[in-house]
């Protein structure tokens, strides 16, 4: 790892002010899970990093309005997985973060980290020798003709198909969740389902966030739909292993009829991929197995399966009408 400049900010203020003199080479640090991996692989060489752990007031996980529920950038992710607010009307958020890392990781990352967390994409991380758009743009995509059982079957461009690898922005884009941010020109509130680029000809750009932007906040609306949700997550080991295929499903049944459905897919995708078509095959129907499976289909048409990982496409649907069973259950 190469030397650094550390600096500490007490405020989101002093913050953002730190990392507009710093620029280019700063890079906030709040968990440092990802950062430091990162650095340590050399994919990440920051000449100043700015630790924000000590900013008061986003640590809190706020229920006090009715209207939606309100998550600070810095809150760990145990913590917001125990949180029995978030339990209670978002089980699939909690179970996102449960099934996320190991327990040390989740003691440490924060959620506003999370989002931010980069693919696993082998080629990425593996150094110089490898082709990749995203770490050296216009190198190439060695994954493309490569080993690519765990990259994208959604999404995907021919410049890249690394998977996105998180499991809470997944089921936050099931909810419309709410990213609010600052920076030197002030606040600003981006929708979750729209912080993610698609990798297209640019893969090296992740998210719309500007290079100066600090997430400060997450805001979740609230509903009944949420109570009625699951996060279901296949992976080649039980613990502290990324999807293979992962869905974050909610389900609102009245008189036997689905009133609202919502359906994200995660470890398929190059960023997290609500499925609107196959919730709109639901709504207003009888909910049953083989409807459940229709709709899990349909969240899969258009998928582009590579050499080796066209399993991804079977193993999707059947993720995806496992979980909207699951999620059957609870209402």
């Amino acid at each position: 790892m190469h030397d650094f400049a550390y600096l500490r900010a007490r405020s989101t203020g002093e913050a953002v002010q730190l990392l507009a003199r710093h620029q280019p080479g700063a890079h906030y640090f709040a968990g440092g899970t990802t950062l430091f991996d990162l650095m340590k692989l050399g994919v990440e060489a920051p000449a100043t990093v700015i630790d924000i752990t000590r900013i008061e007031g986003l640590r809190e996980v706020d229920a006090s309005s009715r209207g939606e529920l309100r998550i600070g950038a810095l809150a760990a992710m145990s913590d917001v997985a125990e949180n029995a607010t978030v339990q209670r009307e978002f089980p699939a958020l909690s179970e996102s973060l449960w099934k996320a890392a190991s327990q040390q990781l989740r003691n440490m990352a924060t959620v506003g980290g999370n989002l931010l967390q980069r693919t696993r994409c082998a080629y990425f991380r593996g150094g110089p020798e490898f082709a990749c758009n995203k770490r050296v743009p216009g190198s190439g995509c060695a994954a493309l003709g490569g080993q690519n059982r765990g990259h994208a079957v959604l999404g995907g461009s021919e410049a890249c198909v690394a998977v996105y690898p998180g499991d809470w922005a997944v089921a936050l884009a099931a909810f419309d969740a709410l990213v609010d941010t600052v920076s030197p020109r002030g606040e600003r509130t981006v929708p979750l389902r729209e912080l993610h680029r698609a990798p297209g000809t640019t893969p090296h750009l992740e998210t719309v966030l500007a290079a100066d932007e600090l997430i400060v906040r997450i805001r979740i609306p609230r509903g009944s739909i949420g109570r009625g949700s699951t996060y279901h997550k296949i992976r080649d080991r039980e613990s502290y292993a990324f999807a293979l295929a992962s869905a974050a499903v909610a389900l609102e049944i009245r008189s036997n009829r689905v009133a609202d459905a919502r359906i994200a897919l995660g470890g398929v995708a190059t960023h997290p991929w609500r499925a609107v078509q196959a919730e709109r095959s639901l709504v207003g129907q009888p909910f049953t197995r083989a409807a459940a499976r229709r709709a899990a289909e349909l969240a899969f048409e258009g998928a582009k399966p590579l050499e080796h990982n066209a399993f991804k496409v079977a193993l999707g649907i059947e993720t995806v009408t496992d979980a909207l069973m699951l999620a059957r259950e609870r209402n």
